[in-house]
């Protein structure tokens, strides 16, 4: 048995789970798979890769979509997915989710079907990036009634993000084992409460999102970190998930940019150890400038 992805840093217990809370499944799978290598000296050695599964999400035995994903906490996953795609609004919507990887479907039932599926559903986009993913174009419309805390109550330091990354860089991952995997993290302050890896950032997202629905965890005063680029899906999704604050190990698209501006969001990009870039809502952010380096001397041998 492999060991826990999480199990580098202890991560905080999860706080109760909220009233209303649907039934799930537990069906958590092994995310690795080991394979045989022949490298470029002609050696033959065994390794690790993500082990990709596919996820059809029934809802009241109506099929959705089909999800690509490693399959580590796919109950949160689903959760999270419809909640982000604004297809349910409250945790007591849902009566169960169950997870069947026998047949790669999770079954959704709810207590009273929702309201207008076909319709809402009707118009798909495929988002960029390596597992890509699908939002329903109803999304969009709405995400900008999403009111977000002022800069006075929702801040963070330039202290405050190194350690942050702190924890990032000395937590334990799938990636260093094996590669070709997004990680995803909810932080209050410095304290990571939530951790996850899957072949798509949009997953790894939706899993966070629906691990806040489930305990009632609110995000006004958290801090989403993620190792994907921030594109408009990522922006929206932190958006609607009710987090100002996103820090990212890569960069931003024009319509990323665009629409946190508009939300009044922070957005972080290219941020490792002490390096970052602030791409929006400066006003949130407590600088802390380094000091300037000097210039490169070049010296000529005479």
């Amino acid at each position: 048995m492999l060991p826990d992805p999480v199990s580098a840093l202890a991560l905080p217990a999860d706080p109760a789970v909220a009233e209303g809370a649907p039934q799930l499944s537990c069906a958590r799978v092994e995310p690795l798979r080991e394979i045989e290598i022949l490298d470029e000296y002609g050696e033959r050695r065994r390794i690790l890769i993500p082990f990709e599964r596919p996820l059809t999400i029934y809802v009241d035995k109506r099929e959705l979509v089909t999800l690509m994903t490693l399959g580590a906490q796919p109950e949160l996953l689903v959760l999270g997915y419809l909640f982000n795609q604004r297809l349910v609004q409250r945790l007591d919507e849902i009566a169960s989710i169950q997870v069947d990887w026998e047949v790669g479907a999770a079954a959704v039932t709810t207590h009273q079907g929702l309201t207008e599926i076909e319709s809402r559903t009707a118009q798909r986009v495929v988002t960029t990036g390596c597992g890509q993913g699908t939002v329903f174009g109803d999304v969009l419309s709405h995400v900008e009634s999403v009111r977000l805390p002022d800069a006075r109550t929702a801040r963070i330091s330039q202290s405050g993000l190194r350690a942050l990354l702190d924890v990032v860089r000395q937590q334990d991952s799938l990636h260093r084992r094996a590669g070709s995997v997004h990680g995803c993290a909810l932080f209050q302050g410095s304290q990571m409460l939530m951790f996850v890896e899957d072949v798509g950032r949009h997953n790894a997202i939706d899993t966070i999102a629906g691990w806040m629905a489930l305990h009632g965890v609110q995000g006004g005063d958290k801090v989403f970190y993620t190792t994907g680029r921030l594109t408009s899906e990522m922006v929206m999704k932190s958006a609607q998930m009710g987090v100002p604050i996103v820090v990212s190990r890569n960069g931003v698209t024009q319509m990323g940019h665009e629409l946190a501006t508009r939300l009044g969001m922070t957005l972080f990009g290219r941020a490792a150890n002490r390096h970052f870039l602030c791409y929006t809502g400066f006003e949130r952010f407590d600088a802390e400038p380094l000091p300037a380096q000097a210039p490169a001397v070049r010296v000529v041998a005479g």
